[in-house]
């Protein structure tokens, strides 16, 4: 079996966040499992040139969108034991850093949802028999398969699968560019067209054969309106090819027996390391050099989905009541940035806020950290809460999407974390107290720590729950 992972973002080429660590890491557990998985994503020029110098040059094709016909190159490249293609046109995707918020996306991802399909006979005796697309900007390809390629005897039997990732980010567009840059005719208009306007993710959820989402629990909230960003009654229209499968981790990247980017390596079994690990991060953040506080890592965005307004409410509370230390890593919007800034002036010593991403830092934090808070308003699936179990780091979460999934409660003396549900500071704050109180008991948490790390989020289950999806389509069953 032959998988196509279609995606604007793949590690360790590019990465903006958690779609670029799946992209990275479930064709190669597929791989593992001895399926044909192949990933193809946008050759961007930030690229690093270390990786660019091992890309080999395959060949160039012309690709139509709408009216126009743009120069595709295709490269292809290694990593992981997997085969990544690399689409290059500069035009598109020789924008500097930033990949996406540039005022023609639409058309940037309509050229490479377009590309992913017509590279297809070029790519040797790879014909895969299944395109996975990752969120609105492969949401065309399930469309173009639909309306352009179904009849063509090479396309007809390759069946495709989307993945929301995160329903609030639909791909929505005026309805003036469904023939100008989509290249779609107004009697397509009813694929794509919702509340006015075209809205990809809904094109792609009535096209593709298959639809997934990150968690179990995420696929029945994104039935409701409360979650559904105004696609619950398309979803459950379409609810009989709906399901979700929690993403996992890559636990050979995640290895704190191995991660040269902390202090000091440690594990389940011999944890002692992770106090030269909190004593290193203090130090690097300028907390108090002090064992006994517990310390409280964030690794974030800084928007408001994430719950930072419950934070907003009630950390500074926490802290006058109790000796916690904070370490926040993170940007985003410039309210809750200005706000972990003045709250670290307020707290000399045991607030730093680092408002930038420095991927070695954030495996500090998760490895020096006692607690790790995700409070978050919603959730699809969540990476860091995995990662900071991985590291011994206590997740303090609300119950929602994947959160919920991989997070139960240690107040039964039997969970891997703390967490509320109803989604409320002072709840939050209870959660909180609760778990500095379960840190003072340091041989009830040594046990905890222990459980945590213990914690399987690796790929395998997840991997093998895509690979019966993947036959169960192609087998028509």
């Amino acid at each position: 079996m032959k998988i196509l992972f279609a995606a604007s973002e793949a590690l360790p080429f590019k990465s903006s966040g958690g779609l670029a660590e799946v992209a990275g890491s479930l064709p190669k557990a597929l791989r593992r499992r001895f399926v044909g998985a192949r990933v193809v994503m946008p050759l961007y020029d930030s690229i690093p040139q270390e990786l660019r110098d091992n890309m080999k040059f395959l060949t160039h094709i012309v690709v139509p969108v709408a009216w126009r016909r743009q120069y595709c190159g295709i490269f292809e490249a290694k990593a992981n034991n997997v085969t990544y293609y690399l689409l290059d046109n500069q035009y598109y995707f020789h924008r500097g850093n930033q990949i996406y918020g540039h005022y023609d996306d639409a058309e940037r991802f309509a050229f490479f949802s377009r590309a992913v399909l017509e590279i297809l006979p070029h790519l040797g005796d790879f014909r895969p028999d299944v395109i996975h697309c990752n969120d609105w900007q492969t949401a065309l390809v399930p469309v173009y398969q639909t309306v352009f390629y179904g009849q063509n005897e090479y396309y007809q039997g390759i069946k495709t699968v989307f993945s929301i990732h995160n329903i609030e980010y639909q791909g929505k567009y005026s309805m003036d560019l469904l023939e100008d840059v989509f290249g779609l005719s107004p009697c397509h208009s009813s694929l794509l067209e919702h509340d006015d306007c075209v809205n990809l993710m809904k094109g792609a959820i009535e096209c593709a054969d298959a639809v997934t989402t990150v968690s179990p629990t995420y696929a029945g909230e994104i039935l409701t309106p409360y979650y559904s960003h105004g696609l619950d009654s398309i979803l459950e229209q379409r609810k009989y090819k709906l399901s979700g499968i929690l993403n996992g981790i890559d636990t050979e990247g995640y290895d704190p027996e191995t991660d040269r980017a902390i202090a000091a390596n440690f594990s389940a079994q011999n944890p002692a390391n992770k106090a030269k690990c909190k004593a290193a991060l203090q130090e690097t953040m300028g907390l108090a050099p002090d064992a006994e506080a517990p310390l409280i890592g964030l690794v974030t965005r800084l928007v408001e989905h994430k719950g930072l307004d419950l934070v907003k409410a009630k950390l500074g509370e926490l802290l006058e009541n109790s000796d916690a230390q904070v370490a926040l890593l993170g940007t985003g919007e410039f309210v809750y940035e200005e706000y972990f800034r003045k709250l670290a002036e307020r707290f000399p010593g045991r607030v730093s806020a680092c408002i930038d991403f420095i991927p070695a830092l954030s495996r500090q934090i998760y490895a020096g950290s006692d607690l790790f808070l995700m409070p978050s308003k919603s959730e699809p699936c969540g990476l860091s809460q995995m990662i900071a179990l991985r590291y011994g780091s206590i997740p303090v979460v609300r119950e929602t999407g994947g959160l919920k999934d991989t997070v139960q409660d240690s107040g039964c003396g039997e969970g891997n974390g703390f967490s509320f549900f109803d989604f409320n500071a002072d709840e939050l704050l209870r959660t909180l107290h609760r778990a500095l109180q379960g840190y003072k008991d340091q041989a009830g948490w040594g046990i905890l720590v222990k459980r945590a790390m213990e914690c399987d989020n690796a790929w395998g289950k997840s991997a093998n729950a895509y690979i019966r999806l993947y036959k169960a389509l192609v087998s028509g069953k």
